[in-house]
Parts: structure tokens; sequence; C-alpha cells
């Protein structure tokens, strides 16, 4: 749903866009160096290279949004926001900028290509945002083995000869802020040891820095820019992946939820060899969840994937409340075996997040309303959810089609209600949509993340939308009807409990099914009426034209 594109942004501003580019580039020189030499002043060595490395980083960051920021205010200025002209210019404004905010985050690499990769997963992002960083989930450069060795031998107090019987050099796989490799311990056990580069905490004080006084900057060009919430939201996640403890025991949380389920499995944590910067963790094989080849080279069905992978993260988000917030594909593997055929591997738990109690409740009746298109409903809870007459285009972000929608569920719109809905966004303006997410509570916006990458996931695996969506409305009835039990009573109340839920969500399929008849029902009689108006129109002319020939 590319909402952006429709936005129109300001003609004109207070504060003269040269003055902020020089303003901006000195503050950059000025802070940037000292807060660089601050950070990093009781560092044992390279003190001198990385206040410079420090500066460059923050030189370039200012450098590259300044021109941003300039290219869209001056290749817009005085073009009607309704003409085709202007549409045409902001779709190229999107792509040369997306280009240039790309290069940013290559260049400066570490929490730059964290954050374009978490825009990157934002529905309401342009097109060419979201096509260009998405990019960047495979382009992290590992880190010099010598410098990963010391992180490892500081942390685990141990030469690696004294832990492992083996310990490849060479990463399997390199994240943004971490790489991981494959090793042997001692008692053969294989596991995966995920380790954290070098000051990436001291990166982060100034990197941060620099992205809050970069928003706060283009917010004083653009007022209706009010984006101050995704650098909040960015900063926190961060932070929370940077500690490897935190990241283990979310693991553990996880499998513990998912202990009954035999389709997925959660890399068991050896707790000796973990610290806040390692975590060695059981090795798994298999393959990325959207590698369609290798699922049918092993005749796994992708579309069964699909389903198994959907009603997963929905029970996550329905039922227990704890999400894994970062679900790319390489997170996500499909080892193949066992009695099901395959399951799913959950890996990297670093950015999972506890839904309020009262938000989950109110998330799973806002579904219930979704799937029936029960507006009034869906005003209700948008009121509660902080986001007032802009919860009209919750059905369309979350099930592609509007609350006045008479196709099936999973059908998408028809011309006529994507003519109005496209005549509705070119009414919104930038200050709109950023009134709209800067309203929805975090917990919202972690939910959008996660299903935008699920759905991101099913649609490569050629899944139908209608998969995921009775999937969210299957764990919708039943999280309304969830109550966490105590380890004693847990299959006898499960059991009863997951029969009441099961009957309130058949119900719900049942009112289902009675809509799409009865909405199909009636395109019939249109198309039946439509065929013999046709036919009767055809049969008068056919009279008309043998009586005039006579």
């Amino acid at each position: 749903m590319e909402i952006l594109r429709k936005f129109k942004f300001p003609g004109r501003s207070k504060s003269p866009i040269f003055a902020f580019t020089v303003t901006g580039l000195a503050l950059t020189a000025v802070t940037g160096s000292a807060t660089a030499v601050s950070i990093f002043r009781d560092s044992p060595s390279n003190k001198i290279a990385t206040a410079v490395e420090g500066v460059v980083r923050s030189s370039r960051a200012i450098y590259s949004i300044t021109l941003t920021v300039a290219d869209y205010k001056y290749s817009l200025r005085r073009l009607p926001a309704d003409s085709d002209e202007y549409l045409q210019r902001l779709t190229e404004v999107h792509s040369r900028s997306a280009k240039r905010i790309l290069k940013l985050c290559e260049s400066n690499k570490g929490f730059y290509v964290k954050a374009g990769q978490f825009v990157a997963t934002l529905k309401l992002v342009p097109k060419e945002y979201s096509l260009a960083l998405s990019s960047l989930q495979d382009k992290a450069v590992p880190c010099n083995f010598q410098e990963i060795k010391h992180v490892l031998t500081s942390n685990l107090g141990q030469n690696l000869t004294e832990i492992f019987l083996s310990f490849d050099e060479e990463p399997i796989a390199a994240a943004s802020i971490a790489q991981v490799h494959h090793a042997v311990l001692k008692n053969h056990q294989e596991v995966a040891v995920k380790v954290q580069y070098p000051g990436l905490k001291q990166n982060m004080k100034l990197d941060t820095m620099i992205m809050s006084f970069l928003s706060k900057s283009v917010a004083k060009i653009f007022p209706e820019y009010r984006f101050d919430w995704l650098v909040y939201e960015f900063v926190k996640s961060i932070s929370q992946e940077l500690d490897f403890i935190q990241e283990a025991k979310n693991s553990e949380r996880i499998a513990k939820n998912f202990k009954h389920n035999k389709m997925i499995t959660i890399p068991t944590v050896f707790w000796e060899f973990t610290t806040t910067q390692v975590l060695t963790m059981q090795f798994c094989k298999g393959f990325k969840v959207d590698d369609v080849e290798s699922l049918k080279s092993t005749n796994v069905s992708p579309e069964k994937v699909a389903k198994v992978l959907v009603e997963v993260f929905a029970e996550m988000i329905f039922v227990h409340g704890f999400i894994h917030g970062d679900p790319h594909p390489g997170n996500i593997l499909v080892s193949p075996g066992g009695q099901n055929g395959f399951s799913l591997v959950l890996l990297d738990h670093g950015n999972c997040k506890t839904l309020d109690e009262a938000f989950r409740r109110d998330f799973c009746r806002l579904w219930e309303a979704l799937i029936l298109l029960d507006s009034n409903k869906i005003q209700e809870l948008g009121k509660q959810f902080g986001v007032g007459k802009y919860a009209k285009f919750f059905p369309v972000i979350f099930t592609g089609r509007t609350s006045e929608s008479k196709s099936g569920l999973g059908k998408g719109m028809s011309i006529q209600e994507r003519q109005k809905l496209k005549q509705e966004l070119k009414l919104l303006r930038l200050e709109d949509v950023t009134t709209f997410m800067g309203s929805l509570p975090p917990d919202f916006l972690t939910v959008l993340r996660t299903d935008g990458l699920i759905r991101s996931i099913t649609l490569k695996l050629g899944a139908p939308q209608r998969v995921r969506l009775l999937a969210y409305a299957k764990y919708a009835v039943y999280g309304l009807g969830y109550k966490p039990t105590s380890e004693s009573d847990f299959v006898e109340k499960s059991i009863i409990s997951r029969s009441v839920m099961l009957m309130s969500y058949l119900r719900l399929r049942f009112i289902l099914e009675l809509m799409e008849l009865f909405q199909g029902m009636k395109k019939l009689k249109h198309t039946i009426y439509g065929f013999y108006g046709q036919l009767v129109g055809g049969i008068t002319n056919s009279v008309k034209r043998i009586t005039c020939s006579v």
C-alpha cells in the first residue's frame, strides 16, 4: 500500500534550505567531532582514528539528508499537488532519494544498515524506498576474525582451544550488528556462536544522536513532518538487540510458548558460553523460508510452509502477546524431515516485544471486525487506538479491501473501489499520515512491521492472501478467549479452552461464508439481469431491423 506516494509535500517553508544546509554541515563538523572525541576519550586504542571516523560518518549523514530535503523542496515547488506532473516528479524524487539513502547506509554500515532495514519493512513508506532499502538484508560485510576472536576471549575468559574442538573462522552469516560462526564444543556438540561487532555501543550513541538531530532539523523545514517516533522506536529496538543475554531469555520464552507445537524448533541456548556480546546456541540445519527451489527439491509444499508460518506468528500476536519482531527470511529456516515433513527454525530473538494485554485483546477485536467488515466496530476501536477518523484505512492496510468492499475475503478491491480509494488518498497530506503513524500505540507499530514481513514471505511462497487472513481470524478468536494456565492444569484447561475457541472460530467462518455467498448471489443476480437485458435488447433490435426491411 503506497499511501505516501499520494502525499502532498509543502511547497514553501519558513526556513531557507540554504541556511539549513550550512548550519547542518557546520553543526556536524563541531558537534560530530566533539561527540566522537568525548565518547572514545577513554578507549584503550585508536582514539584518533575512531574520532575521525565519527566525524566522517556524521558529515556523510548530514550531507545526504540535506541533499534529499533540498531535492524534495525544489523539485516539487510551484507544481499543483493534484497534477499528473507533480505525481511524476514525486516518483522521480522518491527514486533518487531512495538510492541516496541506500548509498549512505552502505557507506556508514552498522546502525545505518539496521535503520535502513527497519524502514524497508514499514508498510507506509513509498515503494521506491522499500525496494531500494530491502537490498540491505543481504549486504552485511563480516568483521575481521582477529577482532572477533578478541571479543570471544575477552567475554568467555578462555582461549578458543580450551572451549571448542573446532571453530570456523569464516562466518556462516553476517548481519549489521553481529556475525555467526559454526563451531564444535569439547563434548562434540555442534553450535552456532553469535559474536557482536566490537565498539557498537559507542557508535550507537553518536549515530542515534545524529539521526535524532536530522529528524528534528527536517521537521523545521517541513512542519508536516512528524517522524520523531520512528527514530525513537528504532533506538529502543536496537538497544534491546545489543544485549545477547536478553536475546537468550527471549528465545527460551518463545520455546516455552511453543513447546507443544512440533512444527517449531527454537535452538537451545548454552548459557555457560553466553554473555552480553556472545551467544552460543544449538546449530540447526535448514534453508531460508523463502527458498522456493529448495522447498520443491525436498518435496516440501511452499503453501504448507506459508500456512504454518502465518499460524505461528498469528499465535504470537493474538494469543501469547509476545512477538518475534524481525521475521525476515534469514531468521526463519525450513528444516526438512520429521513426522510432519518439515519444521520451522526460528533464529535471532533479539528484537522481541511483549504486547500490552489490553492492546492484545483490542487487536483481536479489530481483526474480528476487519474480517466481518464491521465498520462501526472498526471506528470504535480506532478511537481506542488513538487514530480517530484514520481508522477507516485499517481494512486497506491489513486486508487489502475497504470497509464498503463487496469483494470476498482475500479477493482484493474492485475497479470502482480502487478509484474511490484513489480519490480519498489524493486528499491526504503528509501531516495526515505522520499524525496517523505518530498516534498509533508502539505495540501497533511492532505488529504492523511484523505483519509486513510475514506478508512478504507468504507472497514469495505463492500462498493466497486468504491463507493469512483466515489464520489471523482464527487466532484472533482464540486470543479473545485465551487465559494463561499453570503448568499443572495446562492439558485439561487447554483442551476445554481450545474447544470453546474452535466453536467461536467456526461461528465466525460460518458468518463469513454466508456473507460471501450472499455477495456471490447478488453478483450472479446482476449478471443474469445484465445478460437478460442484453438478450432482450438484441432481440428487439433484430425485430426492428426486420420490420424496417419489410
